[in-house]
């Protein structure tokens, strides 16, 4: 039977799309531009105490002024759907960039009964405006943000026992990561039967490893896991620009060579289609676990 998420746009409506994405579209001074648009608008009083408003005036900074590389309207509504089912008592996000997801899906994950939403953001200057942004809403005392890279964020946040068991995780992070960091939450017992994944970017620009690993079955896995000596997320998969993001990004930080991840978890998993803000074909990947095999 059909549910919710399982519905999808079927046309894009031009009179939302966002300006052009540059060749050269994030880290160059736009972040701290758009604090200074919110800061200043004519509406700050609205929006002061409400994400929606905020969201509003982030939409319209992207409009009308520069391009930002937000999960958008959209693919967001495809991601809050599912906050409605699945109820998360914890939520964690990889990839924060300016907070449109933060906003969007942390007022959403506590409006559905969540107790902790975390945003995890390896560079510090766009973790402050997604800090600054959460205090207008009103959003800092649900949502945590977390800087430095991924990997090890998530491995502090374990050690340090303020994260035991992750219910809604939403990749948006580098896309050669995100199958490394699932491996990661997968030998830490972080996703486990009942977690649920929803990944961004799976159709524009793409991650096939992802998409492979994710559809796999437990044989293949398990298959996988014997026949490999060490980790096979090369950024060859992937386009030049995205490879270079990645190096820009991590720079020689390399994943680590020995995550298996758990190959005896089982996932059922589905694209849900719609559109980048520019208006370009894009989809969510929509990944459930539902079991262990032993």
């Amino acid at each position: 039977m059909a549910t919710p998420v399982e519905e999808h746009v079927q046309k894009f409506d031009e009179k939302k799309v966002y300006a052009p994405q540059e060749d050269n579209y994030f880290d160059d001074g736009r972040e701290i531009e758009l604090l200074h648009f919110v800061y200043s608008h004519p509406s700050l009083t609205d929006i002061r105490g409400s994400p929606t408003r905020l969201l509003e005036a982030i939409d319209e900074f992207a409009r009308t002024k520069k391009y930002l590389m937000n999960v958008g309207d959209d693919k967001g509504k495809i991601v809050v759907k599912l906050i409605e089912q699945v109820k998360p008592q914890v939520m964690v996000e990889l990839g924060g960039y300016v907070g449109y997801s933060a906003l969007l899906f942390g007022n959403a994950a506590r409006k559905a009964g969540g107790k902790r939403y975390f945003s995890l953001e390896r560079n510090a200057e766009f973790a402050a405006v997604i800090m600054s942004l959460l205090d207008l809403a009103g959003l800092d005392d649900f949502v945590k943000v977390i800087v430095g890279p991924s990997a090890d964020s998530i491995g502090r946040l374990y050690a340090e026992g303020d994260l035991k068991h992750i219910d809604l995780m939403f990749l948006d992070h580098v896309k050669p990561a995100y199958t490394p960091d699932l491996k990661l939450c997968e030998q830490l017992r972080l996703i486990t039967s009942g977690s649920v994944l929803a990944a961004d970017n799976c159709i524009h620009p793409g991650n096939p490893p992802y998409l492979e690993y994710v559809r796999s079955s437990v044989q293949e896995k398990r298959k996988k896991f014997e026949q490999e000596s060490s980790s096979d997320e090369s950024t060859d998969a992937f386009a030049t620009r995205d490879k270079e993001q990645y190096i820009r990004s991590v720079g020689v930080e390399r994943v680590d060579e020995q995550l298996k991840g758990n190959p005896s978890l089982i996932y059922e998993s589905k694209m849900i289609h719609s559109f980048e803000p520019i208006g370009i074909p894009d989809g969510i990947e929509i990944t459930r676990c539902i079991g262990e095999e032993t």
